[in-house]
């Protein structure tokens, strides 16, 4: 076990009517890349904010780097860089002033300032852009200029809030390569995403919330366990009778049998040879048919085996109220 860098215990967050954290409990150590995963309104932002002391809660404790965190326990602040999924910069100023104002934040220091916001700017590759503006920046570079602005200081603790959200496939490569590699250098990274993909490819454990609650944590792998197909198995081939349904529900390990649009879907739980015995069956019945193919749980499988949707309707439920400093 690692040191613990963020423990949240019976965390209540109330807006009015609606509890947004209910009793929440969370534990991150040291050198994580922690994915913390849920649909529209599942308490994720509340919880970050509370976490940074922007927000105000109602039951609950909140330890970081095993000292309480209060709004104003800077010391404690200066160990932590945010990304915010919404861009926060500065338009007036140029990519290199961006940095090194939010750098000045924390480093007083003019050498050491003037280091690290160079290496914060090597490091996400915007050395040709220093004297533009942020208008004049692609969605991926200025969201390479976030990220910058975050992490110049040198923070122990990163939080990243959808750090991907509308851009190309190569800045995408390039932040998700960046966060490893932060990672890799030591920082411990708290990471948002809808991109199950992306917390699938870079997170070492996950969490998965709906309705201010913890659902499900654990690995990626430990995560696929917990739901009932394990392996799905796809053939192309004309709609069988029903004594095939039959005999291939039957086989071990299957869990249940459909067909729809030209293909047979199998979902087993368990075994190593599922594909074979599914195929066997087939010729023992004379049954013609195409493509074959297997796939193994993703990420997203689990999450909508969890929670059920993949994005809460809004209608079901309020958007989360936009945190406000406390004064």
């Amino acid at each position: 076990m690692g040191k613990t860098v963020v423990k949240i215990e019976n965390l209540v967050k109330n807006y009015a009517e609606l509890r947004a954290l209910d009793h929440l409990n969370l534990e991150i150590e040291e050198g994580e890349i922690f994915g913390l995963l849920g649909p529209n309104g599942s308490g994720k932002t509340t919880t970050i904010s509370c976490l940074l002391s922007l927000l105000s809660y109602d039951e609950g404790t909140i330890r970081i780097f095993g000292e309480t965190m209060t709004p104003v326990s800077y010391d404690l602040k200066s160990r932590i860089g945010i990304i915010p999924q919404n861009v926060a910069v500065l338009n007036e100023l140029t990519v290199y002033e961006n940095v090194d104002c939010f750098c000045g934040l924390y480093i007083k220091d003019w050498a050491q300032r003037k280091q690290c916001v160079d290496e914060a700017i090597a490091f996400v590759g915007l050395e040709d852009f220093v004297k533009f503006r942020p208008r004049k920046l692609s969605g991926g570079l200025l969201r390479r200029l976030n990220i910058a602005c975050g992490i110049a200081h040198k923070p122990e603790l990163i939080i990243l809030d959808e750090p991907t959200v509308a851009v190309d496939p190569q800045s995408r490569n390039k932040i998700l390569e960046g966060i490893v590699e932060l990672n890799r250098r030591g920082a411990t990274v708290i990471y948002t995403s809808h991109y199950m993909e992306e917390v699938e490819q870079i997170c070492t454990r996950i969490c998965i919330m709906d309705r201010g609650k913890k659902i499900a944590e654990g690995t990626k792998d430990e995560l696929k366990r917990t739901i009932k197909n394990t392996e799905t198995i796809y053939v192309e081939m004309a709609e069988p009778d029903s004594t095939v349904f039959q005999k291939m529900r039957s086989l071990t390990h299957v869990n249940d049998v459909n067909w729809a649009d030209g293909k047979l879907t199998v979902g087993c739980a368990g075994g190593r040879h599922n594909l074979l015995q599914i195929m066997e069956l087939i010729r023992s019945e004379n049954l013609d048919f195409g493509r074959v193919y297997s796939e193994l749980p993703t990420l997203n499988d689990v999450f909508l085996t969890i929670t059920g949707k993949e994005l809460r309707d809004k209608n079901e439920r309020p958007e989360e109220p936009t945190a406000k400093k406390k004064k």
